[in-house]
């Protein structure tokens, strides 16, 4: 069953929800995690270097997901290499589970359609907008009813790259909703919200897209750090005349969508701010996974 050459696999990391579409839009970008499938050995060992929180043996998410998927598949050795941060609303759980899946299609030979991945990791992250893009690439919309995922990839405009504000701590935003409760007014509002972003993205209106972003009444966000690295980069991004920063997932990378000239005049001037972290300018991956060696 196993009779392969070496396979490798990249998964792209993701950033969820884009204001509105909580657990249902997500984009690829292209920052990568890595995983080489190596000899069969006697026990699974996965070298990383992601810190000692992360398992090196068959507890780690790749070899779980790997082996909930296909449990006759025979130990590998598994090295891994990313340029995705732990715990920064990134999409790290995701690529691990989503190579789980590809290295699973690969070593069993099963013949997994793309829409049979997303869904078997819907099931696994229990929520299917990272997973669909980073299986699909792109901008992607899905729902996931719990055990079946719908998923629409449509295309963010090809100048358009993502400002990735990262802070120096890892902790995810604290995130309630309103009260528990929405109105049925704020529900109609963010539904429609999310409807004409999607409409806008479709009919290449760019502008009606980005103006829709950073309206959100399903979620509020408690987290002092987080809210202040929002409304300090939103407010910049409007000097520039750009409405599209929200955070990534729950937290706790700030992502702005634009021109490279829009992003570097946003970096610029974020330099000379309060910001603790990185500021990276990161192209759309438009492909999604990618295996070789299958």
């Amino acid at each position: 069953m196993n009779k392969l050459g070496k396979v490798i696999v990249r998964i792209p990391a993701t950033s969820a929800n884009l204001g509105p579409g909580v657990n249902s839009i997500g984009i690829a970008l292209k920052l990568y995690y890595t995983v080489i499938v190596e000899e069969p050995t006697s026990e699974w060992r996965v070298n990383h270097a992601l810190g000692e929180q992360i398992p090196h043996d068959e507890n780690n998410l790749i070899v779980k997901t790997i082996l909930k998927i296909n449990p006759d598949i025979k130990p590998h050795q598994l090295t891994v290499m990313s340029d995705i941060p732990v715990m920064h609303g990134l999409g790290s759980s995701t690529t691990a589970t989503v190579a789980g899946i590809k290295i699973a299609n690969a070593l069993g030979k099963m013949n997994l359609s793309l829409d049979e991945q997303i869904n078997l990791g819907s099931r696994m992250e229990k929520h299917s907008n990272n997973v669909a893009s980073a299986i699909l690439g792109d901008l992607t919309i899905s729902t996931f009813d719990g055990n079946l995922a719908t998923t629409v990839k449509t295309t963010i405009p090809k100048n358009i790259k993502a400002l990735v504000s990262i802070k120096n701590s890892s902790n995810q935003s604290k995130i309630i909703a309103d009260n528990e409760m929405i109105s049925y007014k704020d529900a109609v509002n963010a539904s429609s919200f999310s409807n004409v972003f999607i409409a806008a993205i479709m009919s290449n209106e760019w502008s009606k897209a980005t103006s829709m972003m950073e309206l959100d009444h399903f979620y509020k966000y408690i987290s002092s750090d987080d809210g202040y690295n929002l409304n300090l980069i939103r407010n910049i991004a409007h000097r520039v005349g750009v409405h599209s920063t929200y955070l990534s997932g729950f937290g706790s990378t700030v992502v702005t969508l634009g021109t490279e000239s829009e992003l570097n005049q946003i970096r610029d001037a974020l330099s000379d701010q309060d910001f603790k972290g990185s500021l990276r300018i990161i192209n759309i991956d438009r492909d999604g996974a990618q295996v070789r060696g299958e």
